[in-house]
């Protein structure tokens, strides 16, 4: 064990909740696991139970592996709608990782956070995460700016369901013979779906609608090159991700140069048809900045805040939403990390 113990990082998405363990020193290998399904959303929010469910033996089996008297000083916890829906898992988690692990430094996190963490690390600059949906957050450490992320009902602009619905309307032009349609898309929609008549049926009873939108976006990329229809959705995308940048992006200070935009999510793997564009209108709403690829996940997100948690160096700004960091416990005799500044 090392002499400050180790930490832990939880990302809870739509796909599941995925665990990693570490030396609370930085950059330290970890050890990971995928805990379950999606934690359940209730009438509070967040099952805060359903959650710790799945993520005390998880964790307690990950212990166990490194050596009798292993145990955690410090975690972070991100999860997606922790701003919305995390009232529960704000009010339980400290208490119950107090309890069952002897957890004394807790950070909860929006799993935008997370993503800056994991893309950004502990610098000033912005990031855009992309997938069906779209945020963007960013901060000069004294306060956190944030972008979209409003589903894809009221923004999410840009994001995959965005484009993909954008697309379909495109097609379902075409095939009415209305101006704007694309007898490409049009065609690819027939290839994916099969009859336009019948998309409705198929995509209105849907829970997951804004992932079935987001099935099309790569079809629209694939399309780019040869309909100039493709193409301006895909610039339009572009536009909208590169403003809800600049929105977040603080202005470098004297001798700062240019803050870094990092781009994470699936959807920047749709590759030169939205890449050229965005960077095009990156240019010219943050002239100076720096578009870079994100270099980590949310779950590197996660333990890298747990390791500066651990350290008393967490610099990410605290929000009441986006970045809780309660009370710490007391530390236990012999605990030699510092307490959080």
């Amino acid at each position: 064990m090392t002499s400050h113990g180790w930490v832990i990082g939880v990302d809870s998405g739509g796909s599941g909740l995925r665990l990693a363990l570490g030396p609370a020193e930085a950059e330290a290998p970890v050890v990971t696991a995928e805990c379950g399904g999606p934690v359940r959303t209730g009438p509070h929010g967040i099952d805060a139970a359903h959650l710790l469910e799945q993520l005390l033996p998880a964790v307690r089996r990950l212990l166990a592996g490194q050596g009798a008297g292993a145990r955690v000083t410090a975690a972070a916890v991100g999860a997606a709608g922790m701003a919305t829906l995390g009232e529960e898992l704000r009010a339980v988690l400290p208490g119950a990782l107090a309890d069952e692990l002897g957890v004394r430094r807790v950070a909860l996190a929006a799993d935008a956070v997370t993503a800056y963490a994991g893309a950004v690390g502990q610098r000033p600059g912005a990031v855009v995460a992309a997938g069906t949906g779209l945020i963007a957050l960013g901060t000069d450490l004294t306060e956190w700016r944030r972008a979209d992320g409003w589903g894809h009902l009221l923004g999410d602009s840009g994001g995959g369901a965005w484009i993909g619905r954008a697309g379909l309307d495109a097609a379902m032009r075409a095939y009415d013979g209305r101006r704007g349609g694309s007898p490409a898309l049009l065609e690819r929609l027939e290839a994916v779906f099969g009859a336009p008549a019948a998309l409705p049926g198929l995509l209105y009873p849907r829970a997951d609608r804004p992932a079935l939108l987001a099935s099309f976006a790569p079809e629209v990329a694939a399309c780019a090159d040869r309909d100039p229809v493709a193409a301006d959705i895909l610039d339009a995308a572009a536009a909208h991700i590169a403003e809800a940048a600049a929105a977040v992006c603080p202005q470098p200070g004297p001798g700062d140069g240019g803050r870094e935009v990092a781009l994470t999510g699936g959807l920047f793997r749709m590759g030169e048809p939205l890449l050229v564009p965005l960077y095009e209108h990156l240019a010219r709403l943050l002239p100076g900045a720096r578009a870079v690829p994100g270099s980590g996940d949310p779950l590197l997100g996660a333990v890298r805040i747990a390791r500066a948690l651990a350290a008393g160096e967490l610099r990410l700004p605290a929000h009441p939403t986006l970045l809780r960091v309660p009370a710490s416990t007391p530390p236990a005799p012999g605990d030699r990390a510092q307490q959080p500044r």
